[in-house]
């Protein structure tokens, strides 16, 4: 007996569509929380001022708005920009998908940036000054000595922003986007088993964010095994 009705393969195309957004989400918002953590370390009290205020705004703002506004307001921003090129060219939607994948990466950005603009700050300056000492340059300084350890102080804080990515993916579904959350409204609304379907959905995320749980507690296993064995 087919309890999804058919609709398997659906929800599960919606599964793949909706780990597509987060991954794409994280990438992009993992260089706004960059440029976001370096703005706020800058000397220059405007672009502190900037990088701080990015920051407030993304996490004080709840995901829902941030998708609404980037979508709605991208579709007219964008419909006037091409009629100015183009007299009478009509109506410009932004496609669901990109919307959605810019507003989660800004929301992902603002958390991000505070954990790294923490990370940074955490890693001791003597041992950026030892390798300067050596004579290693910048770039072998960063990739050598900084990239590693601020990934370390860096992977807790956004294993947990990666986590609650994946959650907020399913909110992309306001907007017409046919992810997970999507399709399982949609496949309710024809058979009329909503149970069936949102408990569906409900465990496929469990099982997505128990699967990236493990995955990053895996990575940190990696990251800390060389402080487990300078310990014994």
């Amino acid at each position: 007996m087919d309890l999804l009705q058919g609709w398997g393969e659906e929800i599960a195309r919606g599964t793949l569509l909706t780990m597509q957004v987060a991954v794409l989400s994280l990438l992009v918002g993992l260089c706004w929380g960059m440029l976001g953590a370096l703005a706020q370390m800058s000397p220059n009290r405007a672009v502190a001022a900037f990088g701080r205020g990015f920051s407030l705004v993304m996490r004080g703002t709840p995901e829902l708005l941030v998708i609404l506004i980037v979508y709605f307001g991208g579709t007219v921003a964008l419909t006037k920009a091409v009629n100015l090129v183009v007299a009478d060219f009509g109506f410009v939607e932004v496609p669901p998908l990109q919307a959605g994948v810019f507003a989660l990466s800004l929301v992902f950005g603002g958390y991000a940036a505070e954990v790294l603009r923490g990370a940074w700050q955490s890693v001791p300056m003597g041992l950026i000054e030892a390798g300067q000492s050596l004579g290693l340059g910048p770039l072998v300084l960063f990739f050598k000595i900084r990239l590693p350890l601020l990934m370390r102080f860096a992977l807790p804080g956004l294993g947990n922003n990666w986590i609650s990515l994946i959650k907020d993916t399913s909110l992309i579904s306001v907007v017409g986007l046919h992810e997970l959350m999507g399709l399982s409204q949609m496949a309710t609304s024809v058979t009329r088993q909503p149970f069936t379907f949102y408990m569906t959905a409900a465990l496929i995320y469990l099982a997505l964010t128990l699967t990236n749980t493990r995955l990053i507690a895996w990575m940190e296993g990696r990251l800390l095994r060389g402080e487990r064995r300078s310990a014994a």
